[in-house]
Order: C-alpha cells, then structure tokens, then sequence
C-alpha cells in the first residue's frame, strides 16, 4: 500500500511541475522570483515523500516543511496578478 502512495504522488509531482512549466511559458512568465512559490511547495512534497521513505519523519521534517510553506507563502508576492 506505501508503494502505490509513493508512486501516485511522485506521477502527480511529475505532472504538476509540467503543468506549471507549460502554463508559465503560454503566459509568458519568466524570472526566478515568480516561480519561488511553486518550487517551495514542490520541495515540500519531495522532501516529505524521501523523509518517508528513508525513514527520517521527525521534528526536522516538520520543521522545514513549515519553513517551505511560510517561505512559499511570503515569495507570494512577486506572483503577478490573474489575467483574463
């Protein structure tokens, strides 16, 4: 049962990073500064997923899980506002 998890979120890790690359260059996005929130939140469902499996849950994960989300959530002001 762990082994199917892994693999269902390492496939929508796979797919979410192409999805957010592909919609970045249809609108034109570019800089690093823009996309500092998705590569938090994508570190953060790596390091989980190699804390899982190599056994390292504990208080560093945790720790630097919250780091990575107040991170994501503070380099949410370099994102540019929707278009329509």
């Amino acid at each position: 049962m762990e082994s199917i998890l892994s693999i269902l979120v390492l496939v929508s890790l796979i797919f979410s990073i192409i999805y957010v690359v592909r919609q970045r260059k249809a609108q034109g996005i570019t800089g690093l500064k823009t996309a500092l929130t998705s590569i938090c939140f994508f570190l953060v469902a790596v390091m989980n997923l190699l804390a899982y499996w190599f056994d390292f849950l504990g208080i560093w994960s945790w720790g630097s899980t919250v780091g990575l989300l107040l991170l994501g959530a503070y380099f949410t002001k370099y994102l540019q506002p929707a278009q329509s």
